[in-house]
């Protein structure tokens, strides 16, 4: 992960996309999405991360986000995409209704060809996600990276409305409640 090259800082927040091994679209039932939601808002509550924007789609997941003072964002990082792959799978395993595709996708995520040098049995997400830094002098910028994430579902035609679509942060900024508690972005609080 070229994380380290970044120099990350905290007062700065960062754009990324988790993308799920081979773009198997796993987060097509609502099982699946609820898992990272739920991931999502223990890493706020618990881990330190701070989320500005979000947006689940069927096999990739956008952020911006930054990580509380007293913790660190490449661990964050890691972790969150440990935990998220533990979860995932034990859904996979546990579903009542399993889904039909659940060998296939077994199969690609144990494939060798995903096996990292970590020697884990199963590997969910890519491990590239290149995190590109927003940085918090330009405002302008990071609201550009939100809406850039907002607008994900209506490019796929997924919804007419960003807000329309429940696994995002576009209905926060709406007014809307939404799945994962966010910090909304505003130009106000920082510098220009």
């Amino acid at each position: 992960m070229p994380a380290e090259k970044n120099n990350y800082t905290n007062e700065n927040c960062y754009y990324l996309t988790l993308y799920v091994v081979d773009w198997v679209d796993v987060f097509i039932r609502p099982a699946y999405k609820n898992v990272i939601v739920d991931v999502l808002n223990l890493f706020v509550q618990k881990k330190g991360l701070i989320i500005y924007a979000w947006c689940l789609m069927s096999n990739h997941l956008h952020l911006v986000a930054r990580c509380r003072e007293e913790f660190q964002w490449p661990y964050i990082l890691r972790d969150l995409k440990r935990y998220s792959t533990k979860e995932i799978l034990a859904e996979l395993d546990n579903e009542k209704e399993p889904d039909c595709r659940r060998k296939w996708m077994m199969q690609r995520f144990e494939s060798p060809d995903n096996i990292t040098r970590r020697l884990a049995k199963y590997h969910f997400w890519q491990d590239v996600n290149h995190p590109e830094l927003c940085k918090a002098t330009d405002p302008a910028g990071v609201l550009q990276k939100i809406s850039f994430i907002h607008q994900n579902p209506v490019r796929v035609l997924l919804v007419d409305k960003p807000e329309s679509y429940i696994y995002s942060s576009a209905r926060d900024y709406k007014g809307k409640p939404g799945l994962v508690n966010i910090e909304k972005f505003m130009i106000l609080n920082h510098k220009k």
